[in-house]
């Protein structure tokens, strides 16, 4: 790194210059190269003086781009250890299955990526062969995200490696019958082998950040020493488009993430077409990263190149490779020499006199084959230079052919991507390129074999020999044996059951009370994890800033300006809370990483991520899916929750659906808790199940998502109500009935049913009493603590009764006998608590707040949204009259005489 001492450029250029002369002699010997050898010559010489200042650690602004050439010379290329000969033929016998796999379930219809894995078999398989440790190895081994559309090579790996069958291969993309393999890295599909899913474009790159970062917090903290894992993302040129993809990169660099190694295969095709047709990838890659803070490392060209470089005593080739745009390198792979020679060469007379010097065949191995990312020596140096480099991240830019040796019919043509199988004449002309000892009459009634050289072969010993000494295979994915966590001491969740009094608690800061109490937990406090995306003083967290102390590799290297204060801004090494600054994406990919500990680390964590509900589901929903992807466990937390609660924030702030959008996540129990007891009672539960011993059937491979608030409301006592902790956790309990809330209804009143859920309760019970002292209806209050889950449970009966098996829905169970019909409403739209209405025996109708949220009082919102007590009043007084039971005449009323 950079002595942060040290006069930087920008301050130079305010100094006086103290020797004009020497200045002056130095711009006159570049304005003399220039005019001897020419501003190509000049913009050389300046460009390795630059370098060598780098080197040196002088401040001076780092080149963004280099010349379109590797960034190792093969005269620097380290030896590659083992049998280059070897590794040659497992990589063709993976590239036959690969293929084949993909071509053999293209009769069924169910699609595959065949040019994928062509284009990076060398980036894959000198890495298992080398670099990748596994499971048995120090620490917890590698962490791999492999690129989605190569999965078929990591399969014909696996099935080389004895890992998987032919079955298994021939059921690629086919899971229905349960021995199939999923389509893309899938841990929920196929948890032995994939740790991480990273086919949603742009989430594994910024997953692979936060999981290095991860990493080292784990060490920071005295959790686990992982100071031996890697971690290694596979990815494509056309996936660096998404954002998420480069959204963490200054992260990565100002962390010096050394642990961390982006591998990104530039085969210069993304589906359609090229990836930048009219300029180059690698160079606004290369320039992004530089930027950012990395180690930029470029594999570009094989050693076919290496005569032509030599012969470029003028810089003309380099020059030329530097202007042609990515779309005219794709289509020289496509055309004959005699194009190359006209097109590429023919426009400088220094090249031309080149290509003199060339046959037609070693023009057409330059410009159709030899690229570095097909080379195993130049990909081992490559590698070799990324682990060795310390203090920043590294990116290796590897050019490849997309779709190499699959035939002229593949190779950089456009469509490949939906190319989903070979002819029979392809594969044979493959076999013969890749030297296979595969038959023609191996080809039964034109279905392509698999091939495999025998389970006792020296190339399947060596596969397997390399592995043993890298530490297992890989990819895989392990959950370790672990004991389950000890629950934490029933005080802490039981405080919460006495109520608040008279003092006005939000269920927010109910939340945060109750985690300030876990953390101190001797036996599993310091395996919570706290995340908070720079809103930790919004939710009433600052305190935990001096006790658990932010998370930061570099301590605290400055004096806060709060440090007189008892809360004050710390900073810490070995601190406990993540606050990621104005991140959700960054946050949620924490919360990821820190989730599957228990599976990638053999280290049970609890994270919990809390956040401005609107900025949860809403913005990060694919993450979402990701985290059930990857079978994570902790809590999500949706404060501020609601589309009524934010006084004044309006629109962009209102929450009305989260609730929607997580009840489609199957991994999500999703929580709407009205009171602070419910909300000690579901952590409780939920650390139960996802850490603890979880029931018979019960799924530990899940995760809570709460909703609480920012509105201060006196916290009632937990009701002495039987099976309300039942109630609670399988989301709906009575709280109170008209007689148990102190109302007198007259005799033979109408009755009602109002369930209500999260902050929409309180207006229940204010309706309650309106409607008992104003109106002579009773009105019993039900706590609807999870609209989602009742509906999960009856989507659950059905399927039961389905298979000949009677099963009562809990929520028929709850409301069996509850006279009159049901009232539901919430702070969030219809469409919410309507999730569970055709399960309901009672007549069913419902309030929410639909639409587009707005800027006003509480009050006022409300009214506008109609979910406020007095409009419960008159949608139940509307029920009751369309069964005869009030006069409608009271409806009328009502709503005049509350100005609805």
């Amino acid at each position: 790194m950079t002595d942060p001492n040290a006069i930087q450029p920008s301050e130079l250029d305010q100094l006086p210059d103290r020797d004009p002369e020497e200045t002056a002699e130095w711009q006159a010997s570049l304005d003399a190269v220039t005019k001897a050898a020419g501003p190509h010559r000049a913009a050389y010489l300046m460009r390795r003086t630059l370098e060598r200042a780098e080197g040196a650690g002088i401040a001076l602004p780092k080149l963004l781009e280099t010349d379109y050439v590797n960034s190792i010379p093969t005269s620097a290329e380290p030896a590659v250890p083992g049998d280059e000969a070897m590794e040659q033929r497992i990589t063709a016998w993976n590239r036959w299955n690969a293929a084949a796999m993909v071509t053999r379930g293209s009769k069924y219809g169910v699609g595959g990526h065949i040019a994928t894995f062509a284009s990076a078999a060398w980036l894959y398989e000198t890495g298992f062969n080398h670099f990748f440790k596994g499971k048995e190895a120090d620490g917890s081994g590698d962490q791999l995200y492999i690129q989605g559309h190569a999965s078929p090579g990591i399969y014909a790996r696996a099935f080389l490696d004895g890992r998987l069958s032919e079955e298994q291969l021939d059921n690629f993309r086919r899971e229905s019958g349960g021995n199939g393999l999923p389509s893309y890295p899938h841990p929920r599909r196929l948890p032995w082998l994939w740790e991480f899913p990273t086919v949603s474009m742009g989430l594994g790159p910024l997953s692979a950040i936060y999981q290095a970062r991860f990493n080292r917090y784990l060490t920071n903290r005295g959790i686990k020493d992982t100071s031996a894992s890697h971690v290694w993302a596979f990815l494509g040129d056309g996936e660096m488009d998404e954002p998420e993809s480069t959204a963490a990169l200054a992260l990565a660099a100002r962390e010096e993430l050394d642990n961390l190694t982006f591998v990104i295969n530039c085969n210069l095709q993304r589906l359609d077409g090229p990836v930048r047709a009219n300029f180059k990838i690698v160079q606004e890659l290369e320039a992004q990263f530089r930027g950012a803070g990395w180690n930029v490392v470029k594999t570009l060209w094989g050693t076919a190149w290496d005569e032509l470089f030599q012969l470029d005593t003028t810089g003309a080739l380099v020059r030329r490779l530097r202007q042609v745009p990515d779309a005219q390198i794709q289509t020289y792979q496509t055309r004959d020499a005699a194009y190359i020679r006209q097109d590429f060469f023919g426009g400088d007379p220094a090249l031309v006199e080149m290509a003199k010097l060339l046959s037609d065949d070693k023009i057409l191995e330059c410009f159709h084959l030899s690229r570095g990312g097909h080379e195993a020596r130049k990909v081992f140096a490559a590698y070799k230079a990324a682990v060795e480099h310390k203090g920043a991240p590294t990116v290796i830019l590897a050019q490849t052919v997309k779709g190499h040796t699959l035939g002229e019919g593949f190779a950089s043509k456009n469509a490949n991507h939906q190319m989903k199988k070979l002819s029979v004449d392809e594969f044979k002309n493959m076999r013969d390129l890749l030297e296979l000892p595969i038959k023609d009459s191996d080809f039964v009634d034109g279905v392509v074999p698999y091939g495999h050289p025998g389970a006792d072969s020296p190339e399947v010993r060596y596969l397997q020999e390399r592995r043993a000494a890298l530490g297992g295979p890989a990819p895989a994915r392990r959950v370790h044996p672990v004991a389950p966590l000890p629950a934490p001491a029933e005080k802490a969740f039981a405080s919460f059951d006495k109520g608040s009094g008279s003092q006005n608690v939000a269920t927010t800061m109910a939340f945060v009370r109750l985690v300030k109490d876990l953390v101190r937990d001797k036996e599993t406090g310091k395996r919570w994890v706290p995340i908070v995306p720079d809103e930790a003083r919004t939710f009433g967290m600052e305190s935990l800033f001096p006790s658990l102390g932010i998370y930061s590799p570099k301590g605290q290297t400055y004096e806060p300006v709060d440090r007189d204060q008892l809360m004050y801004y710390k900073e810490a090494k070995n601190g406990q809370i993540l606050n990621e600054g104005i991140t959700e994406a960054g946050s949620m990919a924490d919360f990821i990483a820190a989730s599957t500990s228990y599976a990638t680390h053999g280290e049970t964590m609890i994270p919990f991520y809390i956040f401005y509900s609107m900025f949860g589901w809403q913005r990060t929903a694919d993450q979402m899916w990701q985290l059930g992807d990857q079978l994570g466990r902790g809590f999500l937390v949706g404060a501020t929750a609601g589309r009524t609660t934010l006084t004044g924030e309006g629109l962009q702030h209102a929450d009305g659906h989260s609730p929607v959008i997580a009840a489609t996540n199957p991994a999500a129990l999703s929580y709407d808790p009205a009171f602070a007891y419910e909300v000690a009672t579901i952590v409780k539960d939920g650390l139960r199940r996802m850490y603890g011993e979880a029931a018979p059937g019960e799924d530990q491979d899940v995760f809570y998502y709460l909703t609480v608030y920012n509105e201060p409301m006196p916290q009632p006592a937990k009701p002495s109500v039987q099976g309300i902790d039942e109630g609670i956790v399988k989301g709906l309990y009575r709280f109170n009935t008209a007689e148990s809330a102190g109302i007198t209804p007259p005799a033979n009143a109408p009755r009602i049913q109002l369930l209500g859920s999260g902050t929409a309760i309180h207006w229940a019970l204010k309706a309650q009493a309106l409607l008992a002292e104003e109106w002579g209806v009773a009105a019993d209050v039900w706590s609807a603590t999870s609209w989602s889950e009742l509906r999960r449970d009856a989507l659950e009966a059905d399927e039961a009764l389905l298979r000949g098996e009677e099963r009562v829905p809990f929520v028929r169970q709850a409301l069996q006998g509850a006279e009159g019909p049901v009232l539901a409403v919430s702070d969030y739209m219809r469409q919410v608590p309507d999730q569970i209405a055709q399960w309901v025996e009672q007549d069913w109708s419902s309030l929410g707040a639909d639409g587009f949220g707005l800027s006003d009082t509480r009050e006022a919102a409300r009214r506008h949204f109609g979910v406020d007590a007095e409009s419960i009043v008159v949608a139940a007084l509307a029920q009751l009259a369309r069964r005869g039971e009030v006069q409608a005449t009271a409806v009328k009323e009502a709503r005049e005489k509350y100005g609805l």
